[in-house]
């Protein structure tokens, strides 16, 4: 076919595709992403929005739990909501075990006759205080059977006086609860705080109650802890500011808001730029308020915001302290738990309960701030009270006051600082880690936020400087949607991350791999995200794999191949994850170095570490072609046995490890290794081969997979594998797709976007390309799973399997890595010629 047809043909086959997909497809295009992000720092400090109304929901961090910021303006004496929901007004009628001590009776025997009635005799059952569990620090009552069978008697005198009765509950696993022999709430899974679930308050009598309950362990921990709560209806309502717009760059998320005679523009700004790491480490982000008339008249204003205690805990009930002080230009709220468990614990599902958050702003003329229980912020607002200066308890509120005064037409704008101290960010090899900040010690976090008042306008400059270029660079390398999937994931991805220096003076940029585990500095999670630090900051990228160099080099780690993983975040003490990934982090390792080589135009940073990659592309060259069972970075789909994808990876691994020995003037080397690799793809083309496609696994040629691992051939211009299997797989990955995107492979109907933007990336044309990248658009706009973006779903549903809030997203940068690479070659060839 001439080369014309073939263009014409691929072009056709791409608008069919495209067609296909959005017939019959529900529009969503008032939504801009399954979650908006507000504060976006690191793991600990992550703060987002999970609906398209700013003012539908509480905020949250990453994990789901309540990091409540709540907003409201005063136009005249009128008060209207923006952002978050008020915190509800909870009156006990059966307390937890945060409020204060109780005893249950249990069984861990399965009980015969009507057991959860009132009547029924337990006098053999045990009696024990709650929580029920097997974590011995947490636990009043030890648990360590499947089943435990749990009663609680309780006494109500006036049921008539409740509003809206809640079951309290936090439980580990599958619970069933009844209340005086009804079945009043089941479900199958588990928790990790308290849930707040609607019962009928008929089921309660006057005197004599009962609760029971039978839980089932089936995996993991075991915890019960349980009350009731009447949800006191609120006295006086606040209106519903309307949304009239929001818009996702960067580095920000803007809103516009109507609140009755005044225009609301509330931006938030979390200065993410990569080539400034003072910048990049400081963890302040900016709240702006500006506000203007819609009616042409003058109008009194008032703005509130209340940012919860919540948001420096890892569960509701610990005890926390507050004070208000100032610093310099700065009035400042403080916040953080008595306890200070400093690095004391590691976990995927888990928020930070050391250090302490801040929320600062200028010392001006009608600007108050002060401390409340969260049930009572709003009411302090409204009546235009002032609360204390320092408080300890729970659930606190800390709340700022800021009078516009009177405000016309003209935009009048103010700005909040919210900020977070860890005091140490990380354990690396058993030290302490501050974060790169405050590496020395001898910086303060009071330093921090007044830099960021001093820096405020040039820092919003830069952001909105870098965020049109961001989208302009990305548009024109992929189109609309393509930009918009990269804006959706450059906040995320970086804060996934933590920069700390090493006692050996190095950069580390480790990441957390969220809802995925929770392990750091993943070298598989490196992997996909590293395009978007290859372009904006290569250093960081260094600082991804320089611990992972270090474990194998300091004797720690002592296999021939790379380690998967550090630790479990912030804990990087060595490998927690069971077993290892020798051809995947092998190759991804002697892969990543290629790219720093490539991307810095120098050697340097290969060369400290050449006798581990030579130890590593020694264990490819004899084991990568045809793998053994292992895992590969899909490690979800399980193992895999003469994976084709793995063995490409491999085949990339030795010609990248070929490239650098060039680089570093190793010619020998260089041509010992490109020959080793360039033998090994007719080999993987004959054991591939399934005529219209390449097969998943060498032995079974009715199987299918995405092989994005061939993109680096095409990125690092390697020039291994002929264009013909480019074309093979292309057009056959266009005639299985779904509505979300291609499946991973042949096995099951979900996928990862992330490789499927690797995949669209070696596309013959932009075409092919723009219709592999829709479907992943058309999920991050429709897809029912409201978390910050999720990077494996299932393509018919669109619903998420697993994983949420994951660095991997920076692989969406793949095409603009490949386009600036392509760019940068013939610069130097020109330079050269």
């Amino acid at each position: 076919m001439n080369k014309l047809k073939k263009l014409k043909a691929w072009s056709l086959l791409a608008c069919l595709i495209t067609i296909g997909l959005t017939i019959g497809q529900v529009q969503a295009q008032h939504r801009k992403a399954p979650a908006y992000p507000l504060i976006t720092h690191n793991p600990n400090f992550s703060i987002w929005s999970t609906t398209d109304q700013l003012n539908a929901s509480t905020t949250k961090h990453w994990t789901d739990a309540d990091h409540s910021l709540l907003g409201l303006i005063d136009v005249d004496g009128n008060i209207y909501r923006f952002m978050g929901k008020e915190e509800p007004n909870y009156k006990t009628v059966l307390n937890t075990s945060d409020e204060e001590a109780y005893t249950v009776q249990y069984t861990e025997k399965e009980p015969t006759g009507a057991w959860t009635t009132s009547d029924y005799a337990a006098s053999d059952w045990n009696s024990g205080a709650a929580p029920i569990g097997d974590d011995e620090k947490s636990v009043k009552t030890l648990w360590k059977s499947r089943d435990i069978w749990v009663r609680r008697t309780f006494n109500v005198s006036k049921p008539e006086t409740i509003d809206e009765l809640l079951l309290k509950l936090n439980h580990d696993d599958n619970i069933e609860v009844y209340l005086n022999g009804k079945k009043v709430y089941e479900k199958t899974g588990w928790t990790n705080n308290f849930h707040y679930l609607p019962i009928s308050k008929a089921d309660l009598k006057t005197g004599e109650n009962l609760l029971a309950i039978h839980l089932t362990n089936t995996a993991g921990g075991r915890f019960l802890d349980f009350g009731l709560v009447d949800k006191r209806k609120e006295t006086t309502k606040i209106q519903t500011a309307i949304q009239k717009d929001v818009e996702v760059t960067a580095t920000q998320t803007i809103y516009t808001f109507e609140a009755g005679k005044v225009n609301l523009n509330l931006t938030f700004t979390s200065p993410l730029l990569m080539n400034d790491l003072s910048l990049l480490s400081r963890p302040v982000s900016y709240i702006t308020y500006g506000v203007s008339a819609n009616d042409g008249k003058k109008h009194a204003v008032r703005l509130f915001l209340g940012a919860s205690s919540n948001i420096a805990v890892y569960r509701s009930s610990q005890e926390v302290v507050a004070e208000k002080y100032t610093a310099d230009q700065l009035s400042v709220l403080k916040t953080g738990t008595v306890e200070q468990a400093v690095l004391q614990k590691a976990a995927d599902d888990m928020r930070i309960d050391w250090g302490y958050f801040y929320v600062a702003t200028p010392k001006a003329k009608g600007v108050a701030q002060f401390i409340t229980p969260a049930t009572a912020a709003v009411d302090a607002f409204k009546k235009g009270s002032v609360g204390s200066t320092a408080s300890k308890g729970k659930l606190l509120s800390l709340n700022t006051v800021i009078s516009f005064g009177t405000v016309g037409k003209a935009e009048v704008q103010r700005f909040i600082e919210v900020g977070y101290d860890e005091i140490y960010a990380i354990q690396y090899f058993q030290n302490n880690l501050r974060p790169w900040w405050n590496n020395s010690g001898k910086e303060s976090i009071e330093k921090q936020l007044n830099n960021a008042a001093n820096d405020y306008q040039s820092v919003m400059k830069k952001c909105a400087a870098f965020d049109q270029q961001v989208y302009a660079d990305a548009l024109k390398a992929g189109g609309k949607d393509y930009a918009h999937l990269c804006v959706l994931a450059y906040r995320q991805s970086i804060a996934a991350h933590t920069l700390v220096k090493s006692p050996q003076g190095e950069l580390l940029w480790l990441s957390k791999e969220n809802n995925s585990g929770g392990f750091i500095n993943t070298v598989d999670v490196t992997y996909p995200s590293a395009p978007l630090y290859l372009i904006y900051n290569p250093e960081l990228l260094q600082g991804m794999l320089s611990g992972i160099f270090y474990f194998s080099e300091s004797g720690k780690y002592p296999h021939p191949w790379a380690a998967h993983d550090l630790g479990t975040y912030p804990l990087a003490n060595g490998q927690t994850y069971g077993e290892p990934m020798p051809v995947e982090e092998s190759g991804n390792m002697i892969i990543l170095t290629a790219a720093i080589t490539k991307v810095q135009n120098n050697g340097n940073y290969a060369k400290k570490h050449w006798k581990s990659l030579t130890t590593w592309v020694d264990y490819l060259v004899k084991e990568g072609l045809d793998p053994k069972t292992q895992l590969c970075t899909d490690d979800f789909a399980g193992h895999l046995a003469r994976n084709a994808n793995l063995s490409v990876k491999a085949i990339v691994g030795i010609a990248c490890y070929a490239q650098i020995a060039e680089a570093l003037g190793e010619t020998a080397t260089a041509k010992k290794y490109r020959a080793i690799a360039e033998s090994m793809v007719p080999k993987w083309i004959e054991m591939a081969d399934a005529g219209d496609h390449y097969a998943l696994t060498f032995d079974n040629k009715a199987t299918w997979s995405q092989k994005y691992n061939l993109v680096w051939d095409k990125v690092l211009d390697l020039n291994l594998f002929p264009q013909k299997v480019y074309d093979t797989e292309i057009r056959y990955y266009l005639t299985k797709q779904n509505k979300f995107g291609i499946p991973l492979d042949s096995r099951k109907a979900y996928t990862k976007n992330d490789w499927i933007l690797w995949t669209a990336t070696f596309a013959p044309t932009r075409e092919a390309f723009e219709a592999l990248v829709k479907p992943v658009y058309t999920h991050a706009i429709e897809t029912e799973s409201r978390v910050p973006l999720n990077d494996f779903y299932d393509t018919n549903t669109g619903i998420r399997e697993n994983f949420k809030a994951r660095s991997v997203v920076g692989g969406f940068y793949m095409k603009l890595l490949a386009d600036k690479l392509r760019v940068d070659s013939s610069l130097q060839g020109a330079e050269k010629r």
